[in-house]
């Protein structure tokens, strides 16, 4: 087998996706052959001792797992916390190592995909894609016309650019009003950092959809594999969106 990149080999581990691999090859948390590696370094699958915080990093002939959670409002997304908060690992446990592929904040909730397929992970997750994540907003009081357009509006965000949001009106009263925003980015808390900028104040914050996969009625804190129909749909999403860009 041919030399790959050190995050490819990773990811093809199951261990995490190449974007966070890369972060913690910055970090110094891997080593080639007992000797620190940096960005770019290259590995030799079948002689090459890859270690990970001490760790040795194998390819595992596990299968692939592919998990959707309806993550709950006050949970991180992570598979463990230094600081003793609950995460999403404690709900979501199959024998399996799988990571989160993204994330949501701790105050929001809904569909969170997971799984040790490193490949997926990082065509999904990675910037340049155009996986679209649709987004259940309830807002305090009565939304006017006018607060929508402003949402719709937003280009930039602290001084950087972004894509344009979609934003639909659902339903709204005197008390509250629900959003749908569909975003093709996904920047860090990208939805309530827009609300912010526009003076609208949101009471809940729900993802419903990652590309064809729908949360439908997934109860909160429960999660169930993909079936073959809906693994099979997001990797044809993935590829598409790769073909788009050639």
């Amino acid at each position: 087998m041919e030399s790959i990149k050190l995050q490819k080999y990773v990811a093809d581990c199951g261990l995490m996706s190449r974007r966070a691999a890369e972060k913690e090859i910055e970090l110094g948390y891997f080593a080639v052959n007992g000797v620190t590696a940096s960005i770019g370094m290259r590995v030799d699958p079948n002689n090459d001792a890859v270690t990970y915080k001490g760790k040795p990093v194998v390819i595992k002939s596990e299968r692939k797992v592919y998990i959707m959670l309806n993550k709950p409002k006050g949970v991180v997304t992570t598979m463990s916390d230094e600081r003793g908060r609950k995460n999403v690992g404690e709900l979501v446990d199959i024998g399996v190592r799988v990571y989160p592929i993204g994330r949501l904040d701790l105050n929001s909730e809904g569909l969170l995909l997971m799984t040790n397929d490193g490949e997926l992970a990082n065509a999904i997750a990675h910037p340049s894609g155009e996986i679209k994540k649709v987004y259940a907003v309830t807002l305090k009081g009565k939304v006017e016309n006018e607060h929508l357009d402003r949402l719709r509006a937003v280009r930039e965000l602290d001084g950087e650019k972004i894509q344009p949001v979609g934003v639909e009106l659902v339903s709204r009263n005197e008390i509250s009003s629900v959003v749908k925003f569909t975003l093709s980015e996904g920047k860090n808390r990208e939805i309530r950092r827009i609300c912010e900028q526009v003076g609208v104040y949101i009471t809940k914050l729900k993802r419903i959809s990652l590309g064809p996969i729908r949360l439908g009625d997934l109860k909160t804190g429960e999660f169930r594999e993909l079936n073959s129909t809906e693994l099979r749909a997001l990797k044809n999403a993935v590829k598409g969106d790769k073909g788009s860009k050639k």
